[in-house]
């Protein structure tokens, strides 16, 4: 992954604290080089009110201020290996499994659908996908060359049909063919329409997924925390996927949502394959920002 900016900013300590510069200085410069690398505001303050801290304690090796950093960060992300999705799938009695993704249009969720099944497929599970985008032109056909592609079955009906029923009709589908999981993919939401909100409430009504998944671009920065945050209220998501980290410079947004939302990252998307998906690791992650790795 990249994460040039946020780095960056992580770096930059290093230079302030050893030329013993001013506290105030030290930490609004901190605090701007991470707004302006996409970290959400509130997360921006409370890491740099922890740089203060940590300064003002009369910590002076920049290594002991870095490592206290990480701690803070690490203990202010969520859970984030609380959700093994496979092993949540296998621990399930009885089938199916049914995951539900949600997210705004264009941030790449059909292909993480698909990224999903091909996983799931690896661990030797069966899928039957439900293409619960009834209303965007091509959402139908798009998700059905996934279902070729990846070999698995795919449930649908017609553009303007309802997809709380699509739903359902997958799920039967899935216990009549001892299917394991179900994948519902649904409309990309514009996060101010109403109507569209609660129809993702109603198809969570009707399918009562044992897992919910946002899917937020990282490019999108911090649009991507404040749909992260409007998608919750909607729906109560229990994780997320976050996509086009291979091209995100910035690194604000995956900390941000993480640490917002307090939900969760369960995998990062990394390229258009289907095996370019990576488990996250929320220690591996914070080493990579605090430039720690090893």
């Amino acid at each position: 992954f990249m994460f040039d900016n946020i780095k960056s900013a992580f770096s930059a300590i290093r230079n302030v604290v050893s030329n013993d510069n001013n506290i105030d200085d030290i930490v609004e410069k901190f605090q701007i080089t991470l707004l302006e690398s996409d970290v959400a505001f509130e997360v921006a303050d409370k890491i740099s009110q922890k740089l203060r801290e940590s300064i003002q304690e009369g910590e002076s090796d920049v290594d002991n201020i870095i490592l206290k950093l990480k701690t803070e960060i690490l203990e202010s992300f969520p859970e984030s290996n609380s959700i093994n999705m496979i092993e949540k799938i296998n621990s399930k009695s009885p089938k199916p499994f049914v995951i539900m993704f949600i997210g705004m249009n264009g941030c790449g969720k059909t292909t993480t659908v698909a990224k999903t099944t091909n996983l799931l497929k690896k661990h030797g599970l069966s899928v039957v996908l439900v293409a619960g985008d009834t209303h965007r032109p091509g959402a139908i056909e798009q998700l059905l060359e996934h279902s070729e592609n990846l070999d698995v079955k795919i449930v649908r009906q017609n553009y303007g049909a309802d997809p709380a029923a699509v739903s359902h009709d997958g799920i039967s589908f899935a216990k009549n063919h001892n299917v394991d999981v179900v994948i519902i993919d649904t409309a990309g939401r514009i996060q101010t329409s109403k109507n569209l909100m609660d129809e993702l409430s109603k198809i969570s009504r009707v399918v009562n997924p044992d897992l919910k998944i946002f899917v937020g671009d990282a490019l999108t920065g911090n649009d991507a925390v404040s749909q992260a945050k409007t998608f919750l209220d909607a729906t109560d998501f229990d994780g997320v996927i976050l996509t086009k980290i291979d091209a995100d410079v910035k690194g604000g947004s995956a900390l941000s949502i993480a640490m917002v939302t307090q939900k969760p990252i369960l995998y990062f998307g990394t390229g258009q394959e289907y095996d370019d998906f990576v488990e996250f690791n929320s220690d591996q992650f914070v080493s990579k920002l605090l430039n720690l790795e090893t």
